[in-house]
């Protein structure tokens, strides 16, 4: 992270609990020591075991990945980023409205048949990413599955996650992959309307679909991080977690921006 990036992340950072009095072991380094290696390695792609000596041991850095994802401190870091990038943008830090879909992925060798599948209609063995965000592209939740899962059944369970956390979140936009009955579903269980936009058949070649393509432009930048180009992680929540982890590099560098801009 650069100085300017640093500045923005430091005061949203969750406090530790030996810092807050509740007892514990004080932790041995830097936090934006940790936080650069984490980031390194989602950018890089490399192996937990490959991390560069100039960041602290790669076990101390995984144990610390860990106990962020098990106790959804990363979501709640992301979140608080998130809310930052809203907010500087001049609008609301809840959002009302958003954009669902999902991205096929291949798996890499280490992924368990548990949470593997076909996805027959990319021909991808692998997992799902299904993904919702809000109209500046940023990610409201994500959730990782087998690449035989539908995208309808996926989505009941991300809508009631994300419809839970942002209460004023009215409509969702979507692709003709998540018609009919969850369209009721939506409007009936979280008075949420979801709105598909379809691709007409009269259509040639690349065309530019109005909504669709803030979504499409979240799953570039997740490729562009070389540890998401594939799926690497044994567990789906570390795969969740390498996601959220990907979005906060997007974030302190738009934060950052605008900083040296009010400068």
């Amino acid at each position: 992270m650069t100085d300017e990036e640093w500045a923005e992340v430091r005061p949203l950072l969750p406090t530790p609990g030996w810092m807050r009095g509740r007892g514990g072991r004080p932790e041995g380094y830097c936090h934006r020591a940790v936080l650069d290696a984490i980031r390194y390695l989602v950018d890089n792609g490399v192996k937990w075991r490959a991390m560069p000596a100039d960041f602290p041991p790669w076990d101390r850095v995984y144990a610390f990945f860990r106990r962020w994802r098990d106790h959804a401190l990363v979501k709640e870091f992301h979140d608080r980023l998130r809310g930052q990038v809203r907010m500087r943008l001049g609008r609301d830090a809840e959002p009302t409205a958003g954009v669902i879909d999902s991205q096929s992925v291949k798996a890499d060798a280490v992924v368990g048949a548990d949470s593997r599948g076909f996805d027959g209609g990319k021909q991808i063995n692998g997992r799902k990413r299904h993904v919702l965000v809000d109209t500046l592209g940023l990610l409201l939740g994500v959730m990782v599955t087998s690449a035989d899962v539908g995208d309808r059944a996926a989505a009941q369970v991300l809508l009631h996650q994300v419809a839970d956390a942002h209460h004023r979140l009215a409509l969702v936009w979507a692709d003709g992959g998540y018609t009919g009955s969850l369209v009721e579903y939506c409007l009936v269980t979280f008075a949420l309307v979801l709105a598909i936009v379809k691709r007409s058949d009269d259509m040639r070649g690349f065309v530019v679909l109005p909504k669709r393509w803030i979504v499409e432009r979240l799953f570039a930048h997740l490729m562009r991080s070389r540890r998401l180009a594939r799926d690497f992680e044994r567990r789906t929540t570390s795969a969740e977690a390498m996601i959220y982890w990907s979005m906060t590099l997007l974030m302190t560098r738009r934060l950052a921006r605008s900083r040296r801009g009010r400068a």
